[in-house]
């Protein structure tokens, strides 16, 4: 059997490849997985701008956000993501690595972003301050790369690509049992639609031919909503709420072009404690980043991180924060579900991904086509999702491997797990007499714990000399 060069550029259009990083595949499959991209983290995109958005107060009063406003600002986190993903596949400048890598609105600032803009003197106005001048500050420090990657050495790298899997894991069954925080969760119908689609998930991967058989994610959702659909009309089981389409019309209408924050109301305020309050998350969100695209590189392309694909990904990450800051949104990352993705069905080709970032804008101008994908049931997504996440653990421990085992990766393999994620499990607030900040930071995010006690062990722990033989 020939091998594949991944990165070979190839002229031709062939549906072959999909498996390579450059060249054009057919429409009538691109479109196809690139969708499964979209439906793979469209949910997860939109759920803390949910979160955050619904707990803003407006700066110097304490009224929030209206319904038509927050309706609006998920048009916008469409919009920011797939521009944010275009950066990634194709760069402007150093700004973007190139690399099979999806933009997302990020979970790991949940924590800083509602201490902000649930202050009255700051607001939602104080918050979007502090993401475009946190995005900046990250984009810088991404295009300083050279000078500091000396530090990630390979078992740091591997670390947070494990504590990544980890983090997600509970993600993934939350969603297969509902969603979190519903009354609803773990009810036998969430169940049993989960391991449906997992089924359909498995069946398709090994019974479809050809590239198609990496289309099994897609197969997976379009079975378990189709069951979830029936469920709902025959009345068996309340699944899909379909409301949330006709009232995205009523509010918005058909068609609508995301606004730039400084054409609203709600004009930014540029804060410094505000800034300093989420520079750090800044900087453990390029913990994550860095993680996801050395798995990438490993996972697909067999081969380490370059230093100006961490640049240029790390310059996304931070530069497209801003940009999603403008829109009035929240920052974005690289998306760890779709890492998953890539590395589980090896579809690498940034012409098909792209696709995906262009339904996402699509979506983005056409709100009643976002608020359709938006209806999508958690259980389903979970059913999908479980193994993605666990793809993720196991090309960090892949990475581990090829490190060299001795007492030093095992003292900071050890202590990195043993804190990093025992503070994510501790029974109350570990870090209670600290500033609330460093417990939002720590305690509920696995990867930033891993991240720090790895790299200062990495820093600072001696180097093991062999012993001689006698």
């Amino acid at each position: 059997m020939k091998t594949i060069n991944k990165e070979e550029r190839v002229a031709p259009v062939s549906g072959e490849n999909i498996y390579r990083l450059n060249g054009r595949v057919p429409l009538k499959e691109a479109i196809p997985f690139g969708l499964q991209h979209v439906l793979a983290m469209f949910v997860s995109n939109l759920a803390p701008v949910l979160i955050v958005c619904g707990a803003a107060v407006v700066r110097g009063s304490n009224q929030g956000l209206t319904g038509a406003e927050i309706t609006q600002l998920l048009q916008c986190a469409m919009f920011a993501a797939g521009i944010g993903t275009c950066l990634q596949l194709y760069p402007i400048w150093k700004i973007g690595s190139k690399l099979p890598i999806v933009m997302g609105v990020s979970f790991t600032f949940l924590g800083s972003l509602l201490i902000i803009c649930t202050n009255p003197e700051l607001g939602y106005e104080g918050m979007i301050g502090a993401v475009i001048l946190g995005g900046v500050f990250e984009g810088l420090v991404g295009l300083s790369a050279k000078y500091w990657k000396r530090f990630l050495t390979p078992v740091v790298s591997a670390c947070v690509v494990i504590a990544i899997g980890l983090s997600l894991l509970s993600v993934g069954m939350d969603s297969w049992g509902g969603g979190t925080d519903v009354e609803t969760f773990g009810a036998w119908y969430h169940l049993l639609v989960g391991a449906v689609t997992l089924v359909a998930c498995l069946v398709s991967r090994y019974k479809l031919r050809g590239v198609y058989k990496n289309l099994n994610i897609l197969v997976g959702l379009i079975v378990g909503y189709l069951i979830s659909a029936i469920f709902t009309a025959t009345g068996i089981a309340p699944m899909i709420d379909f409301s949330g389409i006709t009232k995205t019309i009523s509010e918005i209408g058909y068609f609508s072009i995301p606004k730039l924050i400084f054409f609203t109301s709600h004009k930014p305020v540029f804060d410094i404690g505000a800034f300093f309050t989420i520079a750090i998350v800044f900087l453990v969100s390029a913990a994550e980043t860095t993680g996801a695209t050395t798995a990438v590189c490993v996972g697909t392309l067999d081969r380490n991180l370059k230093i100006e694909e961490l640049q240029g990904s790390l310059a996304v990450d931070g530069f497209s924060s801003a940009i999603s800051g403008c829109f009035g949104c929240l920052p974005l990352t690289s998306f760890s579900q779709n890492v998953g993705l890539v590395t589980m069905t090896g579809v690498i080709n940034r012409f098909t991904i792209l696709m995906g970032a262009l339904i996402m804008i699509l979506a983005s101008l056409f709100p009643p086509l976002g608020a359709f994908f938006n209806s999508l049931p958690q259980s389903v997504l979970g059913g999908c999702t479980v193994m993605m996440f666990g793809s993720i653990m196991y090309e960090g421990v892949k990475m581990l491997k090829e490190c060299e085992f001795n007492d030093r990766t095992m003292i900071i393999v050890s202590l990195a797990f043993c804190v990093g994620v025992g503070l994510t499990q501790t029974s109350g607030n570990f870090f209670a007499a600290f500033p609330s900040a460093v417990g939002d930071v720590f305690n509920g995010n696995a990867v930033a714990g891993v991240f720090v006690v790895s790299l200062l062990l990495s820093l600072f722990l001696p180097e093991q000399k062999e012993e001689k033989a006698a």
